[in-house]
């Protein structure tokens, strides 16, 4: 009962946020519901399944050109695909595409398991860039395929109202005015929120049982009649098909891709952020999409990172005893923000080693507790 009250005051708090923050904040919130969606599917493979994946980004990286190759079309480059299809039907084809590469890729992953696992998934997200640009006459290389401007980008068609040149431009949908800001925030969460449920109903029934028993032990899971064969390459299809539409989704929100719109760093990050976020657990994962895309902000001393001390982001000369003088060039510096993530997960790790949902799982436990002890 608590989890379902939860869940509906966050809904209301998602409504509402729009209205209390900036246009621009808008856009930045939108990227957390684009990430929540892809950390959805990597929990069901990693957190639920057992089966760790460093290729996350390279499913994402495959849903973002199949939207931008149906909205933009690649004939420019030579390719056969004329464009034309508007962005929010494209992302159910994009999660289908991404999807069905999971599930190809689940197939041969069956015969490996722990860090040849995290290998062969990791290799997949280095030889993405490289592959979008070998096959330059379906995704245009390395130049990538704008969509800023096209009619089948919603709000391309925006206006400004009014004799204020500063505000925001707007476009209706549905009889609702939007500003893209608003649009893109409201599109994303209300796609998060829907894969938020559809994951947990999916955990909770007797696919989600079968998942956690191939995590918890594979031969106690065959011995009570569980094809691994069949839930580990499902469980690839469902991750997959997530973070394709969570790539959809960032194309559409960036309106352009390329290949370093996907590095392999994302990959990476995606993994911290359900770490964050608790691994098997839903409940944390929103945690885990601010960290993914917040972080890198605040490690340059931008939101909160503001409060942090001006030698920590743009660098000092550091004395150790022994060591002696070195120059630490601070968090802003390139590799900054990878170096806070790594040190964000240590510090979880001692901390918080179920992550954030571990602790809203206490929390509830001694909420309830309390409420039973007052009943008796």
């Amino acid at each position: 009962m608590v989890g379902f009250v939860a869940f509906a005051a966050f809904v209301v708090f998602v409504l509402m946020l729009p209205q209390f923050v900036s246009d621009f904040k808008a856009r930045e919130y939108a990227y957390v519901g684009i990430y929540l969606i892809a950390l959805l599917g990597l929990n069901i493979l990693t957190g639920y399944t057992g089966q760790i994946s460093l290729g996350h980004g390279a499913f994402m990286a495959i849903g973002g050109y199949t939207t931008a190759i149906l909205m933009a079309g690649n004939e420019q480059f030579g390719g056969p695909v004329s464009g034309g299809l508007q962005d929010i039907w494209t992302l159910p084809i994009a999660g289908l595409v991404a999807g069905l590469f999971g599930l190809a890729f689940g197939l041969p992953a069956l015969r490996l398991s722990g860090l040849y696992l995290a290998l062969a998934t990791f290799a997949i997200a280095v030889a993405m860039p490289s592959t979008l640009k070998r096959f330059d006459e379906l995704t245009g290389g390395g130049t990538g395929i704008q969509l800023f401007g096209l009619p089948e980008l919603t709000g391309s068609n925006a206006t400004a109202t009014g004799d204020d040149f500063t505000a925001p431009a707007t476009f209706d949908v549905l009889g609702v005015t939007f500003t893209q800001n608003d649009w893109m925030y409201y599109l994303a969460w209300s796609i998060a929120l829907i894969g938020f449920a559809g994951a947990w109903l999916i955990l909770r029934g007797r696919t989600g049982r079968a998942f956690r028993a191939v995590r918890d032990s594979e031969t106690a899971a065959v011995s009570s009649g569980v094809s691994l064969a069949r839930y580990k390459t499902l469980a690839f299809g469902v991750s997959a098909a997530y973070a394709g539409v969570a790539g959809g989704l960032f194309a559409i929100a960036s309106a352009f891709v390329n290949p370093d719109t996907f590095p392999i760093a994302l990959s990476i990050f995606l993994l911290v952020g359900i770490v964050v976020g608790g691994l098997g657990r839903l409940s944390g994962l929103v945690v885990g999409a601010i960290f993914v895309a917040f972080l890198p902000l605040w490690a340059q001393g931008q939101d909160l990172g503001s409060l942090l001390p001006d030698r920590i982001i743009q660098g000092d000369t550091i004395s150790i005893p022994i060591i002696g003088d070195f120059l630490f060039k601070g968090t802003a510096a390139p590799g900054g923000p990878a170096i806070v993530y790594g040190i964000v997960l240590i510090l979880l790790m001692f901390v918080l080693p179920n992550g954030v949902a571990g602790l809203f799982h206490r929390v509830g436990q001694a909420i309830t507790s309390r409420r039973y002890s007052r009943s008796e």
